[in-house]
């Protein structure tokens, strides 16, 4: 049991989970979009995603601890840079232009834990409300447009709606991880709870889920795909009314990152059913 527990957390803290939800979200939109399956361009995104995240979440704790980093952090570096060597080879796959529209994703996602301002020590993720914005952008561009771009997609008022669509849901997912870390986020880090707290919070998720679901009836695509939709929205009502300071370990960092990839599995189940 301990073992099987150090290799969850390893899946969990190495951003693996959080990959695959990414994952998720870009085959929804091969879906969606009926596009072409892209092998590279999914595993370029896999492997990115871990790297990014993992180099956002331990650049700062490395460059204070390189020289006696826990055997965890050392685990998951050496992880992360086999990761970085198949995200290189996979980005040589892909078509330079696609590789340009991600450039300025890939900027935002460096701003995010890098200080940008010369004699200011402040990144974009303590720019009051830009941290939620920034998360759900990137997630928003890497999931949908460049998957539309990489596949010749005109970028048409379907794509844009499919892509405001999922910057109001990755918003929503980020919620419950800002709730419970409100006890934990030094006061200068201006979190949508801190700033209006928590009921109002559940009450805004609750406002962009509904104008998420309007979107999704907007947006043209097959039938079948609604109902795996109202599934996933019920769930993560569910996920975003429940969410607490107090929280279990696994229920946002796991439970909340797996409804992507539950939403996943339904439309591949209701797309073989019809």
């Amino acid at each position: 049991m301990r073992l099987l527990k150090l290799v969850f957390d390893f899946y969990i803290n190495a951003s693996i989970h959080v990959a695959f939800s990414v994952y998720a979200l870009l085959r929804i939109t091969e879906v969606y979009l009926e596009l072409p399956y892209n092998s590279n361009l999914n595993y370029f995104m896999f492997l990115g995603t871990i790297t990014g995240y993992n180099s956002v979440k331990y650049a700062g704790v490395a460059k204070f601890h390189h020289k006696s980093l826990a055997k965890g952090l050392k685990n998951i570096q050496v992880f992360s840079f086999f990761c970085f060597l198949g995200l290189s080879y996979f980005a040589y796959q892909i078509s330079l232009n696609t590789l340009l529209y991600t450039l300025p994703f890939c900027l935002l996602t460096v701003l995010y834990a890098v200080p940008f301002l010369s004699g200011v020590d402040k990144t974009l993720r303590q720019v009051s409300y830009l941290k939620v914005i920034i998360v759900a952008l990137v997630w928003a561009g890497f999931t949908v447009l460049i998957p539309a771009v990489d596949a010749g997609k005109e970028i048409s008022i379907n794509v844009l709606l499919l892509m405001l669509q999922r910057f109001l849901i990755v918003v929503v997912l980020i919620l419950p991880f800002d709730i419970r870390d409100v006890q934990y986020d030094a006061i200068s880090l201006q979190t949508i709870p801190k700033k209006i707290g928590i009921a109002k919070t559940r009450k805004l998720g609750l406002m962009l889920l509904v104008f998420s679901l309007v979107l999704e009836y907007l947006i043209a695509t097959n039938t079948f795909v609604k109902t795996p939709f109202m599934l996933f929205f019920f769930m993560l009502i569910i996920f975003l009314m429940r969410a607490k300071t107090e929280q279990s370990k696994y229920y946002s960092s796991f439970w909340v990152e797996l409804l992507p990839i539950v939403w996943w599995l339904l439309l591949l189940g209701f797309h073989n059913f019809y």
